[in-house]
């Protein structure tokens, strides 16, 4: 009887390992499901390449963009936000004009709407090259003017290249750096009165 009592013993333990190992591999395709909807929906680390958002941020700081904010809300002035530029290459850039505005560089400074846009905390240089905003350009209805805050080194919307940043083409709000770790914080989004 005893040898029995072993055997089925033996038995329920090689069971309980086997579902043991089948709960575990359960849970670890959950857990990366979770990650994919969290990396598609939520939240996404992207890495910054190249000094046209100076001195906001840097080349190689780690960020964490929000891609769920835009989902229930409209990109706001003065937010840094990631977009789909071309080729599978994504841009990050400050928002100016918002749609249905009418933006224009004269003598170095940005207007909006015929009214001079106040920046005190980035984009304080006198802008050397407005390109196609030497001329007024009205925004669509769903189209947004962004600019890097380095204005002398930036490729962004005053070039035909880039030219006004489509709605759909926005991926998420930058939201937080993580690297280097000298610089962890929330990346500022400056709100403006006008």
């Amino acid at each position: 009887m005893d040898n029995s009592m072993e055997n089925k013993e033996s038995v329920a333990n090689k069971k309980s390992i086997g579902q043991e190992l089948v709960e575990l591999l359960v849970r670890i395709i959950l857990l990366l499901f979770i990650c994919y909807l969290i990396v598609i929906f939520i939240g996404q680390r992207t890495v910054v390449s190249g000094s046209s958002m100076t001195p906001t941020l840097e080349h190689n700081d780690n960020l964490i963009v929000d891609k769920i904010s835009y989902r229930f809300q409209d990109p706001e002035r003065f937010d840094v936000v990631v977009f789909d530029y071309q080729d599978g290459r994504y841009f990050i850039k400050r928002v100016i004009g918002l749609p249905g505005e009418t933006i224009q560089i004269i003598n170095g400074s940005v207007y909006i709407n015929n009214v001079l846009l106040e920046e005190d905390t980035y984009g304080n240089e006198k802008i050397v090259y407005a390109g196609r905003a030497s001329q007024p350009i009205t925004l669509g209805e769903n189209e947004y003017f962004v600019l890097g805050d380095n204005r002398n080194g930036s490729k962004d919307s005053r070039v035909e290249e880039v030219g006004n940043v489509k709605r759909s083409q926005i991926q998420g709000k930058a939201l937080l750096r993580i690297w280097p770790l000298n610089k962890v914080g929330f990346v500022k989004n400056i709100k403006c009165t006008q």
